[in-house]
Protein backbone atom coordinates (compact mmCIF):
# COMPACT_ATOMS: atom_id res chain seq x y z
CA UNK A 1 0.00 0.00 0.00
CA UNK A 2 1.64 3.54 -0.67
CA UNK A 3 1.71 6.08 1.79
CA UNK A 4 1.22 10.06 1.05
CA UNK A 5 5.10 10.70 0.58
CA UNK A 6 5.10 7.52 -2.19
CA UNK A 7 1.85 8.94 -3.55
CA UNK A 8 3.15 12.23 -3.68
CA UNK A 9 6.52 11.17 -5.47
CA UNK A 10 4.04 9.18 -8.08
CA UNK A 11 2.68 12.54 -8.64
CA UNK A 12 5.73 14.37 -9.12
CA UNK A 13 7.42 11.94 -11.18
CA UNK A 14 9.58 9.87 -9.00
CA UNK A 15 10.37 6.99 -7.43
CA UNK A 16 13.52 5.53 -5.22
CA UNK A 17 14.43 2.20 -6.56
CA UNK A 18 17.28 -0.16 -5.54
CA UNK A 19 20.47 -0.42 -7.66
CA UNK A 20 20.57 -2.94 -11.05
CA UNK A 21 21.69 -3.53 -14.08
CA UNK A 22 18.34 -2.12 -15.19
CA UNK A 23 19.30 1.24 -14.21
CA UNK A 24 22.85 1.20 -15.07
CA UNK A 25 23.50 3.50 -18.69
CA UNK A 26 21.25 5.69 -16.79
CA UNK A 27 22.96 5.57 -13.49
CA UNK A 28 26.27 5.58 -15.40
CA UNK A 29 24.82 8.72 -17.36
CA UNK A 30 24.30 10.72 -14.00
CA UNK A 31 27.97 9.87 -12.77
CA UNK A 32 29.66 10.93 -16.03
CA UNK A 33 27.75 14.38 -15.25
CA UNK A 34 28.67 14.84 -11.97
CA UNK A 35 32.79 13.84 -12.88
CA UNK A 36 32.36 16.66 -15.84
CA UNK A 37 31.71 19.28 -12.42
CA UNK A 38 34.88 18.23 -10.37
CA UNK A 39 32.46 18.39 -7.36
CA UNK A 40 32.63 15.53 -4.44
CA UNK A 41 30.09 13.05 -5.30
CA UNK A 42 27.74 12.42 -2.62
CA UNK A 43 26.65 9.92 -1.08
CA UNK A 44 30.30 8.35 -0.97
CA UNK A 45 28.60 4.55 -2.93
CA UNK A 46 28.52 7.11 -5.53
CA UNK A 47 32.68 7.51 -5.54
CA UNK A 48 32.90 3.51 -5.64
CA UNK A 49 34.97 1.64 -8.35
CA UNK A 50 32.13 1.10 -10.97
CA UNK A 51 34.80 -0.42 -13.94
CA UNK A 52 32.66 -3.50 -13.45
CA UNK A 53 29.05 -2.50 -12.38
CA UNK A 54 28.40 -6.42 -11.74
CA UNK A 55 30.89 -6.45 -8.89
CA UNK A 56 29.93 -2.63 -7.83
CA UNK A 57 26.21 -3.79 -7.37
CA UNK A 58 27.23 -6.85 -5.81
CA UNK A 59 29.08 -4.79 -3.05
CA UNK A 60 26.11 -2.50 -2.50
CA UNK A 61 24.01 -5.66 -1.93
CA UNK A 62 26.64 -6.87 0.36
CA UNK A 63 26.74 -3.65 2.15
CA UNK A 64 22.99 -4.24 2.69
CA UNK A 65 23.38 -7.26 3.86
CA UNK A 66 26.39 -8.66 5.10
CA UNK A 67 27.33 -9.22 9.27
CA UNK A 68 29.22 -5.97 9.78
CA UNK A 69 30.48 -7.18 13.94
CA UNK A 70 33.56 -6.47 14.18
CA UNK A 71 34.15 -4.30 11.88
CA UNK A 72 34.36 -0.18 11.55
CA UNK A 73 31.37 -0.25 9.03
CA UNK A 74 28.07 -0.57 9.63
CA UNK A 75 24.99 -2.06 7.12
CA UNK A 76 23.69 0.52 4.67
CA UNK A 77 20.79 0.60 1.74
CA UNK A 78 21.38 2.27 -1.35
CA UNK A 79 18.42 3.51 -3.50
CA UNK A 80 18.52 5.63 -6.62
CA UNK A 81 15.81 7.90 -7.41
CA UNK A 82 14.65 7.87 -11.12
CA UNK A 83 12.22 9.36 -13.06
CA UNK A 84 8.88 7.36 -13.07
CA UNK A 85 7.75 8.69 -16.32
CA UNK A 86 11.55 7.99 -17.93
CA UNK A 87 13.41 5.44 -16.09
CA UNK A 88 15.81 6.22 -18.67
CA UNK A 89 17.01 9.13 -16.32
CA UNK A 90 18.42 8.71 -12.97
CA UNK A 91 17.99 11.79 -10.68
CA UNK A 92 19.82 11.37 -7.43
CA UNK A 93 21.18 8.87 -4.83
CA UNK A 94 20.48 8.28 -0.99
CA UNK A 95 22.80 5.87 1.09
CA UNK A 96 20.95 4.83 4.53
CA UNK A 97 23.08 3.61 7.09
CA UNK A 98 21.06 1.01 9.66
CA UNK A 99 23.04 1.99 12.48
CA UNK A 100 25.68 4.35 13.68
CA UNK A 101 29.08 3.92 15.32
CA UNK A 102 30.98 6.63 16.71
CA UNK A 103 32.20 8.27 13.74
CA UNK A 104 29.20 8.44 11.87
CA UNK A 105 27.51 9.61 15.18
CA UNK A 106 30.18 12.63 15.52
CA UNK A 107 29.64 13.88 11.50
CA UNK A 108 28.36 11.15 9.19
CA UNK A 109 24.76 10.60 10.30
CA UNK A 110 22.44 7.79 8.93
CA UNK A 111 21.76 9.49 5.45
CA UNK A 112 23.86 10.59 2.64
CA UNK A 113 22.01 12.18 -0.24
CA UNK A 114 22.93 14.02 -3.66
CA UNK A 115 20.82 15.27 -6.62
CA UNK A 116 22.49 15.38 -10.28
CA UNK A 117 24.01 18.56 -10.78
CA UNK A 118 21.76 19.76 -14.30
CA UNK A 119 18.63 18.69 -11.61
CA UNK A 120 18.69 20.74 -8.66
CA UNK A 121 16.72 23.11 -7.18
CA UNK A 122 13.90 21.50 -8.36
CA UNK A 123 12.50 19.97 -5.09
CA UNK A 124 14.27 17.07 -5.95
CA UNK A 125 16.27 16.41 -3.01
CA UNK A 126 13.15 17.27 -0.18
CA UNK A 127 10.75 14.29 -1.95
CA UNK A 128 14.21 11.57 -2.43
CA UNK A 129 14.93 12.24 1.47
CA UNK A 130 11.22 12.16 2.67
CA UNK A 131 11.33 8.76 0.55
CA UNK A 132 14.76 7.74 2.43
CA UNK A 133 12.73 8.41 5.42
CA UNK A 134 10.06 5.95 4.52
CA UNK A 135 12.78 3.21 3.90
CA UNK A 136 14.49 4.51 7.46
CA UNK A 137 11.21 3.32 9.22
CA UNK A 138 11.07 0.41 7.20
CA UNK A 139 14.90 -0.97 8.75
CA UNK A 140 13.26 0.19 12.57
CA UNK A 141 14.77 3.48 12.98
CA UNK A 142 13.16 5.91 15.23
CA UNK A 143 15.13 9.11 14.64
CA UNK A 144 17.83 9.60 12.32
CA UNK A 145 20.99 12.15 12.01
CA UNK A 146 21.75 13.82 9.25
CA UNK A 147 24.85 16.59 8.72
CA UNK A 148 25.92 18.81 6.30
CA UNK A 149 28.92 21.26 5.68
CA UNK A 150 27.38 24.19 6.88
CA UNK A 151 27.67 26.41 3.63
CA UNK A 152 25.39 23.63 2.02
CA UNK A 153 22.68 25.48 1.62
CA UNK A 154 20.66 23.01 -0.39
CA UNK A 155 21.24 20.25 1.84
CA UNK A 156 20.04 22.23 4.87
CA UNK A 157 16.79 23.26 3.17
CA UNK A 158 15.97 19.76 2.26
CA UNK A 159 17.10 18.63 5.69
CA UNK A 160 14.67 21.33 7.48
CA UNK A 161 11.77 20.89 4.58
CA UNK A 162 11.76 17.24 6.21
CA UNK A 163 11.79 18.33 9.87
CA UNK A 164 15.33 18.37 10.65
CA UNK A 165 16.00 19.45 13.99
CA UNK A 166 19.57 21.73 14.47
CA UNK A 167 21.32 19.39 17.16
CA UNK A 168 24.84 21.38 17.05
CA UNK A 169 27.70 22.49 14.86
CA UNK A 170 30.95 20.88 15.14
CA UNK A 171 34.09 21.18 13.34
CA UNK A 172 36.09 18.47 10.75
CA UNK A 173 38.46 18.20 8.24
CA UNK A 174 38.49 22.48 8.04
CA UNK A 175 34.94 22.43 8.15
CA UNK A 176 31.87 23.40 10.18
CA UNK A 177 29.30 20.43 10.25
CA UNK A 178 25.89 20.69 10.86
CA UNK A 179 23.99 17.96 12.49
CA UNK A 180 20.40 17.60 12.82
CA UNK A 181 17.62 14.79 13.89
CA UNK A 182 14.97 13.74 12.09
CA UNK A 183 12.14 11.91 14.46
CA UNK A 184 10.10 9.48 12.26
Amino acid sequence: MMNAIEHQAREIGVKLVEPSAEYEKAFIEMIHEWEQTGEKMVPFVLRMDMSDFEVYLQTLYQMKTEVTEGKKTVNSSTFWLVSSHDETRTIGAVNIRHDLNEHLLKIGGHIGFGIRPSERGKGYATQMLALALVEARRLGLAKVLITCDEDNLGSQKTILNNGGVLENKTFFNGKMIERYWIQL
